[in-house]
């Protein structure tokens, strides 16, 4: 690739690119590659789009988009990305009925309730309705 189109790469896909390049020049024939490889590639796709990175790095798409989705699958499975349960308390005698209620999926999208006064909508519905949403 030419040092023009790669002045232009961000610093951390850059090093993936040459880290790519001096895999391809020492490999034996047709070696697959390295799971280290496909992880920091899986990383920059995060980063900077899996078109992109396919491009920059010469990878298949679609090699690049199973990787990618496999992460995802895997990082759901162990935990990291799964939503905790709140137990929201009854308020005492003598406050004022208040709350804020945060949600986060793990692809970023947010939703945040402020509920003030005696009235208060079914919670559980609305949480399940938040996370059922197709991206």
């Amino acid at each position: 690739m030419s040092t023009r189109r790669t002045r232009n790469l961000p610093a951390q896909l850059e090093r993936t690119r040459r880290r790519f390049e001096r895999w391809r020049r020492s490999r034996k024939g047709r070696s697959p590659i390295p799971d280290v490889l496909w992880a920091s590639a899986v990383k920059a796709a995060g980063a900077y789009g899996l078109h992109r990175t396919a491009k920059v790095l010469r990878l298949d798409y679609y090699s690049l988009k199973k990787h990618v989705e496999a992460a995802g699958s895997r990082r759901v499975s162990k935990g990291e990305a799964v939503a905790t349960f709140v137990e929201l308390a009854p308020p005492t005698s003598g406050t004022s009925r208040e709350c804020i209620l945060e949600l986060e999926d793990p692809c970023g999208a947010k939703m945040r309730i402020h509920l003030k006064g005696a009235a208060v909508p079914d919670l559980a519905a609305l949480s399940r309705s938040f996370w059922s949403v197709e991206a």
